[in-house]
């Protein structure tokens, strides 16, 4: 009998050979060194061989709810890419059920999932919730305070762009959430950092501070709009990372961007307890801006609540339902959940407080937003040309006539100083088309609305970059 198992003896024992077959190899040769049988050697090196790989599903396998009408051809064309990238998403093998939201708009090459997109899995993809993880909406109302005066101490107190705080100036999460950071490997390290450097900050993009009154009372409310910033983004790229090893080796065939972590593993309890303290900081997060704006107007607030649009929830069924771009609609969709739900448009639009209709057709699940037709340098392409801009861009004249014509005397400011037309009204879909569907399809029910008063974005923080500068 031989005193060591070799590669071959593998082979001819009918094993398929691979990257495997070295631990495969040690494992075997420990029994055998400890005096066991061949048989037995063999049956250790057996642990070591991968799981047969899991083929896509057919196309068709899987049907996809499209709750979207098309208005115009450029949006027909809209509402085809979005589809088509669908289409491939659900052919990734753990995937159960998808839908469409009114306000869908491709977020990447074909395979990705869609902003307005919903998938129910078997398991957790980092990718369809990709970077921007838990972005939400949070609204309080402040009786007896002016819209002017609330939005200039939510001015005052609020930070968009990049970074964080300056030192000094920061302020800490809850004890409960820096320990959850710390006790889970996907979070300790460098996302706890910069869970502190950038708490009670508001990012950039399409994030927001609104300020309004409700449609129903007269009260002014606060509502802001954004994720969890750079911890959501470390947590993102982690996840990748892992999931993407059990693609490799569970399912090659699937696109990167759908790779799963399996729920009944170490990894998917571990993510899963991630996403849920990523949730949590993200909560605090609003709140802290919203109380810093009470507290800077000795004001009380009398109501709140708040949900996410860009997360990943688990029904009693055992799926994982992936809302990228897509607000919850079904009862109980988090522990803290009310019966109510925010719905923004643009910052000329009221912000839509919604009842969801845990229509089966869209999963459970309502649009959450008014959502783009195009991307953001398209747009900009398009108004260059529309207002005679030459190859440099918009001109400060140029912009000035933009915000006029769009805001239409709202109180608009952009918190680098630099307006960012690509976030203006014009740059979405249609308010009222989104808003039409919700009701064509028996989304949710609009109940109450924020009119709007005056809004804050970062802008076009870009623009006085010393690399810029520089550059000129």
């Amino acid at each position: 009998m031989s005193n060591i198992v070799s590669g071959q003896d593998l082979i001819d024992a009918g094993m398929t050979q691979g990257k495997w077959f070295a631990p495969a190899l040690e494992a075997a040769n420990e029994v055998l060194g400890e005096g066991g049988s061949m048989e037995a050697a063999l049956k250790a090196a057996l642990t070591h061989q991968p799981a047969p790989t899991v083929p896509l599903r057919g196309e068709g396998d899987i049907g996809i709810y499209s709750n979207i009408l098309a208005e115009n051809a450029f949006e027909q064309e809209n509402v085809e890419k979005v589809h088509a990238s669908m289409r491939a998403v659900v052919r990734t093998p753990v995937v159960r059920a998808a839908a469409i939201m009114p306000d869908a708009c491709p977020a990447g090459p074909i395979g990705t999932i869609p902003v307005g997109g919903v998938v129910a899995s078997e398991a957790i993809h980092p990718g369809m919730h990709s970077s921007d993880i838990c972005c939400s909406m949070a609204i309080s109302v402040f009786p007896s305070v002016s819209p002017k005066a609330l939005l200039d101490a939510v001015h005052s107190v609020t930070h968009f762009g990049p970074g964080g705080r300056a030192a000094g100036q920061q302020l800490t999460p809850s004890e409960a959430t820096l320990k959850a950071f710390q006790e889970n490997a996907y979070l300790s390290g460098a996302a706890l950092t910069v869970g502190v450097e950038q708490f009670a900050t508001q990012g950039d993009g399409n994030h927001f501070a609104f300020v309004g009154t409700m449609k129903s009372t007269g009260e002014t409310a606060l509502v802001t709009h954004h994720g969890s910033r750079a911890p959501g983004a470390r947590l993102y790229e982690r996840g990748m990372k892992v999931a993407n090893k059990f693609r490799e080796v569970l399912s090659p065939e699937t696109y990167p961007e759908n790779a799963w972590i399996p729920a009944d593993t170490e990894e998917g309890d571990l993510y899963w307890s991630a996403l849920q303290t990523i949730r949590q900081w993200t909560k605090e997060n609003h709140f802290a801006i919203h109380d810093m704006a009470a507290e800077k107007l000795s004001a009380k607030v009398s109501d709140r609540f708040w949900n996410e649009h860009n997360f990943v929830f688990r029904k009693s069924d055992g799926l994982f339902y992936h809302g990228k771009g897509a607000t919850p609609a079904f009862n109980g969709w988090a522990e803290d959940a009310t019966d109510l739900t925010l719905i923004p448009m643009n910052m000329g639009e009221p912000i839509l407080i919604t009842c969801g209709s845990n229509a089966d057709h869209g999963l459970g699940f309502a649009p959450h937003g008014a959502g783009r037709n195009m991307s953001r340098t398209a747009h900009m392409r398009g108004l260059a040309e529309e207002y005679g801009a030459d190859g440099r861009g918009l001109s400060p004249n140029n912009i000035a006539e933009i915000l006029a014509k769009e805001t239409n005397g709202l109180d608009v400011r952009f918190y680098s100083g630099h307006a960012d037309v690509s976030e203006l009204p014009s740059a979405y879909k249609s308010a009222a088309s989104v808003r039409s569907q919700i009701g064509h399809y028996g989304l949710a029910d609009v109940v109450d609305e924020v009119l709007p008063f005056g809004s804050i974005m970062a802008g076009d923080w870009k623009r006085g970059a010393p690399w810029r500068k520089k550059r000129r």
